[in-house]
């Protein structure tokens, strides 16, 4: 069965940076656009990243551009987001996704806190 797993969450200041990493098994990761989404308390769950099958195209949410990089190894069926400059309200738990056909699969989330 498909299975994503969230990591590398974390307390961290203002203007720090955290990497994530989803570990992913159950599909054909190679054949597969990935996302990272992110639920801040109170708020609708929003796409932050993509990245298609190729790891040749990727698109941001305007909030996180130029401060944000999702990558992938499709070798390791894995996919990072890198995340710099973090700022209080990038805080919010971080899920990985990924859609076959209408099917929206999630990870468990990991929760990313932004404090002094």
């Amino acid at each position: 069965q498909v299975q994503l797993v969230e990591s590398g969450g974390g307390l961290v200041q203002p203007g720090g940076s955290l990497r994530l990493s989803c570990a992913t098994s159950g599909f054909t990761f190679s054949l597969t656009t990935m996302n990272w989404y992110r639920q801040a308390p109170g708020k609708e769950r929003e796409l932050v990243a993509s990245i298609t099958s190729n790891g040749k195209s990727t698109t941001y949410a305007d909030s996180v551009k130029d401060r944000f990089t999702i990558s992938r190894d499709n070798d390791k069926k894995t996919v990072d987001l890198q995340m710099n400059s973090l700022k209080p309200e990038d805080g919010a738990v971080y899920y990985c996704n990924m859609k076959i056909w209408e099917d929206d699969y999630w990870g468990q989330g990991t929760q990313v806190t932004v404090s002094a």
